[in-house]
C-alpha cells in the first residue's frame, strides 16, 4: 500500500505550516512511484472561479517532473469543530489522477468518523470513467491522456 498515515501527516503538517491555528486551511500531499512526497495548497483567491483544488500542485509538479502518483490525500480544517477532515477527490481531482491509472490510492473518510481515513482506488471512487469509452473499455494509458 502506498497510501499511509504518513501522507496523511504531511497534508496535515502543510495545513499547520501555511496556516495559523484557527483559520480555515487544507493541504494535500502525493505519494510517487519512486518513493517520494509532494504537497501542494489550494490558492486563496478573491475570486472563487480563481481557486484550485488543493491537489493540483502537486499533480502539476509530478507531471512536470514525468514522476509517477500512486497515491493522494487531502484535508481541511473543520474549525467549527476543531479537527481536522479527510476529504475524498472531487470530480475534478479524479479526472486529473486518471493520468496515473485505476490502481492510484486515494484518502477516503470513514463513514464512522470522517476525521480518520480509508484506502480506495481511482477505479473504485470513479468505476464508471468515461475515458473507457475511448480505450475499448479499458482505462486509457498516459498516451491516450495526453493526446
Amino acid at each position: 500500500m502506498h497510501l499511509d498515515q504518513g501522507l496523511v501527516d504531511a497534508a496535515v503538517e502543510l495545513t499547520d505550516r501555511r496556516w495559523p491555528a484557527g483559520e480555515p486551511g487544507g493541504a494535500a500531499a502525493v505519494r510517487l512511484a519512486d518513493g517520494g512526497i509532494l504537497t501542494s495548497v489550494g490558492l486563496d483567491n478573491l475570486h472563487g472561479s480563481a481557486a484550485l483544488c488543493q491537489e493540483t500542485g502537486a499533480f502539476i509538479q509530478a507531471y512536470t517532473q514525468d514522476r509517477a502518483v500512486v497515491a493522494s490525500a487531502c484535508v481541511c480544517r473543520d474549525l467549527e469543530r476543531g479537527r481536522v477532515l479527510i476529504l475524498p477527490p472531487c470530480g475534478i481531482c479524479q479526472e486529473r489522477l486518471a493520468l496515473w491509472g485505476p490502481g492510484v490510492e486515494v484518502a477516503v473518510p470513514r463513514a464512522d468518523d470522517p476525521t480518520k481515513w480509508e484506502p480506495r482506488t481511482l477505479a473504485e471512487v470513479h468505476p464508471y470513467y468515461w475515458g473507457r469509452q475511448f480505450a475499448d473499455g479499458e482505462w486509457p494509458g498516459t498516451g491516450l491522456h495526453a493526446g
